[in-house]
């Protein structure tokens, strides 16, 4: 990569790369030797140990096929464009990369310095890189737009899910009570990562007290079910599909990239109080196998490719 004015480290000219090509779906990624990407003024290229991967994402780049999937990263600092600040060649970083380029599950890839955090020091790359989409996705949810605060009631739908086991750790955190839905099989590992009381699927949800805040991972049934949990002026929040109109505030959301909100999530934990959970690790030439195990049923936590 010898792009004009950039600061750089060894980088070789092509890498290794998985590729999604048409017409999408798991049979159709490919690892493949490609061009490393260019950088772009602000632009920081990070040497790729771990990317994470998240169910159904094969579909998001269909409108732009071949891609690069995975928008989760844990790596270090190869090359610097010209106007770059914030980072330097070396550091530990990681992100969540935006979704209207090209993934991370590659050697290297071109980031937006302003994305790049430090990656918490208490975490390898593999746990780094299982972090930043889910954790992003339950701080957004239960603060950005939940607006959880401490003492109030907070009710999270699949708990023990990739985005609802982090949820649970940090509404705990902030001093709420908190109350899961759980399979019967999970009900343990919900109180293990900080519910008060958990119930084991909708059915339960009938005999709930009333709460401020709804926090949606699962969608369907249990979405339906949750404005008649919810008082006058708490709200409904889903990550997973949007809400039927009700008079209670609801809000579908796509997580969004935040550096600030990293950096705050890398000190909760490095300080021990949130951690993220791996279902299994992959090489990056079984990426095949690493998406469908993805779409399995029974998973704990993240998927997660390791590269370096």
């Amino acid at each position: 990569m010898n792009d004009r004015g950039a600061r750089t480290a060894d980088v070789a000219s092509s890498m290794r790369a998985v590729r999604l090509h048409p017409p999408g779906g798991v049979g159709s990624l490919r690892l493949e030797q490609v061009e490393t990407p260019r950088l772009r003024d602000g632009e920081a290229l990070v040497r790729v140990h771990a990317a994470a991967i998240t169910r159904d994402e094969l579909d998001w780049p269909t409108d732009r096929l071949p891609a690069i999937p995975s928008y989760e990263l844990s790596g270090v600092v190869a090359a610097l464009a010209p106007a770059t600040d914030g980072v330097s060649i070396g550091d530990d970083v990681y992100a969540l990369a935006g979704f209207d380029r090209d993934g991370v599950a590659a050697e290297y890839a071109a980031v937006p310095a302003a994305l790049l955090a430090p990656k918490p020091r208490t975490l390898d790359h593999v746990e780094a890189a299982a972090l930043p989409l889910a954790a992003l996705s339950a701080w957004q949810g239960l603060f950005t737009h939940g607006r959880l605060a401490e003492g109030q009631r907070v009710l999270v739908t699949g708990a023990t899910g990739g985005v609802g086991h982090l949820a649970t750790q940090l509404a705990r955190g902030c001093g709420a009570y908190v109350l899961a839905t759980a399979t019967s099989g999970s009900a343990e590992y919900a109180i293990e990562l900080g519910a008060h009381e958990v119930l084991d699927g909708v059915a339960a949800h009938d005999a709930l007290a009333q709460v401020d805040l709804v926090f949606d991972t699962v969608g369907g049934d249990t979405l339906a079910r949750s404005p008649a949990l919810v008082r006058s002026g708490g709200r409904v929040v889903s990550v997973a599909e949007e809400p039927h109109a009700t008079e209670i505030e609801s809000t579908y959301f796509v997580v969004e990239p935040d550096r600030a909100q990293l950096v705050e999530l890398a000190r909760l934990v490095d300080e021990g109080e949130l951690r993220p959970a791996i279902d299994s690790v992959f090489p990056l030439e079984d990426a095949q196998a690493a998406f469908e195990r993805s779409l399995a049923r029974g998973k704990r936590g993240k998927v997660v490719l390791r590269i370096a």
